[in-house]
């Protein structure tokens, strides 16, 4: 340790030692701290578990994504269909086990009549879970206050 002398050259030069106090009071409150939590870390709760089997998760099948575009055009996943062969394609969904998802997305300009009419179809080929698609608003930018 420096002791402080008498010597009125050397006291302008800095101190080149570290004290080392401090550094030992941090270590030691270390150790107790690790001291005493180390017997928790190693107890365990002795449990049971009950044993059960399940019949693994069926597959869903993948979604019946149906467009209807503004002049009046039907798409199913993606291939624009005919009236007819639209009916076809409503009765071959219905069958399916489990039933497909609808995904119905229309254009702004198509008279709800129209999309009212796809949904009664849907409904009447057993096609039961029915998603609405749309897109989100832009957020509008924010308004200064002066």
């Amino acid at each position: 340790m420096a002791f402080a002398s008498m010597d009125s050259q050397r006291s302008a030069a800095p101190m080149a030692e570290i004290n080392m106090v401090p550094l030992i009071d941090v270590m030691l409150v270390l150790l107790v701290i690790f001291i005493v939590t180390a017997p928790m870390l190693t107890q365990a709760v002795k449990l049971k578990l009950p044993e059960a089997s399940a019949a693994p998760l069926e597959p869903t099948p993948d979604p019946v994504r149906l467009a209807i575009t503004e002049d009046g055009a039907v798409h199913w996943n993606d291939e624009r269909l005919p009236p007819e062969v639209l009916s076809q394609r409503w009765l071959e969904a219905g069958q399916r086990q489990p039933r497909p998802a609808l995904h119905l997305s229309a254009d702004r300009a198509v008279p709800f009549g129209t999309v009212d009419e796809v949904l009664a179809e849907a409904t009447r080929a057993g096609l039961t879970q029915v998603s609405v698609l749309s897109t989100p608003k832009p957020a509008a930018p924010p308004t200064s206050s002066r």
